[in-house]
């Protein structure tokens, strides 16, 4: 019966009546009844095409039949699909054949071979014989479309799922459909090559093989792959993999399905970014200093060599004043034993899991943030208006950049971009509020006054308003962000009744936080200044007290170099790449000692005294918190190499040998502990309003040549994921710096010029620049970690955003070295 609402429809498909909400399609529908329709060109995230005239459905009433993919559902309608269609199932069968008419014989060879859906719909409902005998057109092949994709055309049946993905959802429409009738075929313009952080999803959605990885090609077939569900580690995003090996390698990692998370999608990053575990540079073997040089040992010996550094009285001594640095490599597992190692065999509070120099009143709004409901995806997709504050989410977490695209498409989302820049968020915005580098606490302020009094004028008091008008409006906050940031986004939202998000860059710098790796913070959201909070987390851990309040990475390192800590203990962080004051790492490596556990060599364990091989994420099972505080499980895809042990059994064997037991043998047991100590506690008030200057001088403030350093690292950067990756590493973007027009114009620079970035009078690094309006008056972006051979080493002392520096053209083209330059900023 119709129904009179006007909200849902009620039809019947194969003699089934069912009911959907208005505006379902057909073959959705269908669907819900367990009935699949053959298709191509359909997918659920996609917008309907109708290119491959596939899924024809016959409904009663209507003059031909139609495409399921393409026809929303009607009120009263008798549908019937090849099951019950004659109709339907002889122009399926002929749609076949029409389609197969040129497609190679390449079964035997395609990589699609095995999971092609051409392959399992000819066999289903195409026609057990072709009236076909001319010859099949050919295309010389494969095409590189880009360094990780290559397109066999003669292959392709035009479903353009490529081409709407690229447009659509990646909003990098580089590869299009070119000519018409039978020469049409995809192709890339001349001029403007394939470049996407996310062009592995046309590979995966590809339904016939035409698009294949040239990582993948002609390695395996889906039959011969053991497949395993994973969690990536390359940025906070928190997407679902599927790690595919055989033989006990890596073959491929693919997205998986995870609707609230990543949806269907991943980045290359992720997708593509496995080759360190096979690298030559990979440690396989533990290593300990002998001199100047470091040589093999077993565990034992290296083990002990760790326990005497540590205590050189022996066990149950006094240790030596050590600091803990984590990085965000750990799963949650591990950052939780790395914490009660912390506190109960070392004694010490010294712990960080940021590897940047963090604002000063950071640690007191993380606390803040703990036991609150952050935003989410969902969030992100539905808020209607979202800020974001220091964050290029499409470098530093590519999916919740397409979440945003998503919104902004889908929902006509107002995105406004609070910060020194945004990057690749300036087509996007709906307003831009541009501050100084680290000034971002300021510009929220100056909102937050402007709900409650409804002053402001421009664009201040347009946001505003519109802040107003939704229910629920998302602040995301970067790592990046300055200052106060944190504390101004959380007191913004809850003036507006709106959610806050913080968003690391590093895979599970949430869980680190969460399971008390910062100084001052405790498991749970706990925080050593709180008495009883403190109280409860010692009697868990079964010790009368714990230290008390340490120190962040800055002053960790500072004291490091002044000799004050004396062991400098390394879970998955590399110094010399990944923080900006190398100075500071210069002498804290000179003076301390340095115990390391890593997957790969690096530029720190050149220097280690104890270098201790543990595994990476794909061979091991744990847990990783994302940005949103999603907790995921995941399993091990391949067994490391044979020597290698997990972070945590290292830690617990070496409290062993230190006299103390930590009280658990394998992952249930440390879940366990970990669970008793989970629930989120009360949350504190945002830290007040600070009237403390910036550290980073305003627009205005700039004078001169005199500009404040903007800096992050690419998405493709120099860390672990692009070793022993070349296609990867080869679609890195290109190193440049940018600076605002009205910068430019000052010092006569154009769009395209070489410049030099010069610090304290010495010429720095060398890129090619790029103005646009997206960077903030008096302030020029130079990338981190992102460039290949030259150190951006600025400040006399240096928190490397907000630094000065200055910009001039170069005198000589010859002298610009714009490809193979490295900058640590």
């Amino acid at each position: 019966m119709p129904n009179p609402t006007g909200d849902t429809v009620t039809l019947t498909i194969d003699g089934t009546e069912i009911t959907v909400p208005k505006g379902t399609l057909l073959i959705r529908a269908a669907e819900q009844l367990g009935t699949i329709i053959p298709r191509f060109c359909d997918h659920p995230l996609l917008d309907p095409v109708g290119a491959c005239r596939q899924c024809i459905v016959e409904v009663e009433g209507q003059r031909k039949p139609m495409t399921a993919c393409t026809t929303e559902a009607a009120d009263g309608w008798v549908v019937n699909t090849h099951l019950t269609s004659e109709v339907a199932e002889k122009a399926q069968e002929g749609q076949l054949e029409f389609l197969l008419i040129n497609h190679p014989l390449d079964c035997p060879m395609c990589d699609k071979g095995g999971e092609c859906p051409l392959q399992d719909q000819a066999m289903a409902h195409g026609s057990g014989h072709s009236r076909f005998v001319d010859e099949k057109r050919k295309y010389d092949k494969p095409v590189a479309v880009s360094a990780q994709v290559l397109l066999d055309r003669e292959r392709c049946v035009l479903c353009a799922r490529c081409t709407r993905f690229s447009d659509q959802v990646a909003g990098d429409p580089f590869i299009e459909l070119f000519e018409r009738g039978a020469l049409e075929q995809v192709a890339i313009y001349e001029d403007e090559p394939y470049e996407s952080y996310f062009s592995g999803n046309v590979i995966q959605i590809c339904p016939v093989g035409a698009l294949t990885s040239t990582s993948y090609r002609f390695k395996a077939r889906p039959f011969d792959l053991r497949s395993m569900p994973s969690v990536c580690d390359g940025c906070s995003a928190g997407c679902s993999l599927t790690v595919q090996s055989r033989r006990g390698e890596v073959e491929r990692q693919l997205a998986r399905t995870n609707m609230p998370v990543n949806e269907m999608w991943n980045c290359d990053k992720g997708r593509f970014g496995y080759g360190h575990l096979t690298a030559d540079t990979r440690l396989t073997t533990p290593l300990v200093r002998e001199g100047d040089d470091l040589v093999e040992a077993d565990w034992a010996r290296a083990l002990t060599t760790v326990m005497d550094v540590l205590a050189p009285d022996g066990p149950g001594t006094d240790v030596v004043p050590t600091a803990v640095l984590s990085g965000g490599r750990l799963p949650d597992e591990d950052a939780y034993v790395a914490a009660k190692f912390a506190r109960t065999v070392l004694g010490t509070d010294d712990v960080d899991f940021r590897t940047r120099v963090a604002p000063a009143s950071e640690g007191a709004a993380l606390a803040a943030l703990a036991g609150r409901d952050t935003a989410t995806y969902d969030d992100v997709e539905h808020a209607g208006v979202v800020l974001t504050v220091g964050l290029d989410p499409e470098e530093e977490v590519p999916i919740l950049y397409l979440r945003l695209r998503k919104a902004w498409r889908n929902d006509k989302a107002r995105i406004i971009g609070v910060g020194a820049s945004t990057g690749s968020l300036l087509d996007l915005l709906w307003r831009r509020l541009p501050t100084g580098v680290g000034a971002e606490a300021a510009a929220l302020d100056a909102l937050a006054a402007a709900v409650a009094d409804d002053t402001g004028n421009g664009h201040l008091s347009e946001v505003a308003a519109a802040l107003g008008e939704v229910d629920t409006p998302v602040v995301l906050v970067g790592e990046r962000a300055g200052d106060g940031a944190l504390a101004a986004a959380g007191r913004l939202a809850d003036a507006v009744g709106g959610k806050v998000a913080w968003v690391p860059r590093r895979s599970n710098a949430r869980g680190a936080l969460d399971n008390g790796l910062a100084a001052g913070m405790l498991p749970g959201g706990r925080r050593l200044a709180h008495d009883d909070q403190r109280a409860e987390v010692a009697a868990a851990w079964g010790v009368d007290d714990l230290p008390e309040h340490g120190n962040d990475l800055e002053e960790i390192l500072r004291l490091a170099g002044k000799g004050k800590i004396k062991v400098l203990y390394l879970l998955g962080v590399d110094l010399v790449q990944d923080v900006a004051d190398q100075r500071l790492v210069a002498k804290a490596l000179r003076k301390a000692t340095i115990v390391t556990h890593d997957i790969v060599a690096n530029a720190t364990t050149k220097h280690a005294d104890v270098v201790l091989p543990v595994t990476a994420s794909q061979e091991r099972g744990g847990t990783r918190t994302n940005w949103e505080g999603r907790a995921q499980r995941f399993q091990p895809g391949v067994a490391g190499p044979r020597l290698v042990q997990h972070d945590w059994e290292v830690l617990v064997q070496l409290a062993g040998l230190l006299g103390h037991d930590l009280g658990f043998v394998d992952l249930d047991g440390i879940r366990a502990e970990a669970a008793t100590l989970a629930a989120p506690t009360t949350p504190v008030e945002w830290p007040p309003e600070s009237n403390s200057e910036s550290t980073s001088e305003s627009a205005d403030d700039a004078d001169g040549d005199d500009l404040a350093v903007d800096t992050y690292p690419f998405l493709l950067d120099h860390g672990v994921h692009q070793v022993n990756a070349p296609d990867l590493a080869a679609t890195a973007r290109t190193a440049v710096a940018r600076l605002h027009p009205s910068d430019a114009a000052a010092r006569d620079l154009s769009d395209g010029d070489v410049v030099v970035v010069v610090a304290g009078g010495k010429v720095e690094l060398t890129l090619p620049l790029v103005v646009t309006p997206d960077q903030a008056p008096g302030t020029v972006f130079v990338p981190a970690n992102s460039t290949p051979d030259a150190t951006l080493d600025v400040g006399a002392n240096p928190r490397h955003l907000g630094d000065r520096v200055s910009v001039t053209r170069v005198a000589a083209p010859d002298d610009a070295h714009t490809a193979d330059q490295e900058v640590t900023a």
